[in-house]
């Protein structure tokens, strides 16, 4: 598969790849949530329905949305629905960067053809009903990485910022 170069990923994940239970996330980490945040405003954001649904209010402010469905008749307000990966590959083609947000089954299909990873890490373990690929890390060179301990949930965690070589 051709790598994208303006396709990024940007997920939360438990050391055993975990990142949900019941369409909600596994852990609450605000100052991540402020960095989603500070990284994905202006740009474009990938999802399927489920991902869209979880979110507490949508859209987000200042992010485009594009909403991959196979139920034909979804219409969700400020949303383009579209029906395939291709088609949201063509939709942000012409697009610096374009972030792929979940869930599960969307990061498996873009996750072979993303260029940049920017990956929450925490350092434990989480049953879970949704997982995201395996990661060789072989394959990726960290561009940045900050360690971090969460008092309130008394876990660690890393933003690991990874490029494809």
């Amino acid at each position: 598969m051709t790598i994208k170069n303006n396709i990024s990923i940007i997920v939360a994940i438990a050391q055993n790849f975990a990142i949900g239970k019941n369409n909600d996330l596994l852990f609450h980490l605000p100052n991540d949530l402020k960095r989603f945040k500070e990284i994905t405003t202006g740009k474009t954001l990938i999802m399927g329905r489920n991902t869209l649904l979880s979110l507490p209010k949508w859209p987000l402010p200042n992010r485009r949305h594009i909403v991959i469905s196979d139920k034909i008749n979804d219409c969700f307000e400020g949303c383009e629905v579209i029906s395939s990966i291709d088609e949201a590959l063509e939709k942000v083609n012409n697009e610096q960067e374009a972030f792929i947000i979940g869930g599960g089954m969307v990061y498996r299909q873009f996750y072979p053809m993303a260029k940049k990873l920017y990956l929450t890490l925490v350092h434990k373990d989480f049953d879970a009903d949704v997982f995201f690929p395996e990661i060789d890390y072989n394959e990726w060179q960290e561009e940045s990485r900050e360690d971090l301990y969460d008092d309130k949930n008394n876990f660690r965690y890393s933003y690991l910022n990874l490029l494809r070589k």
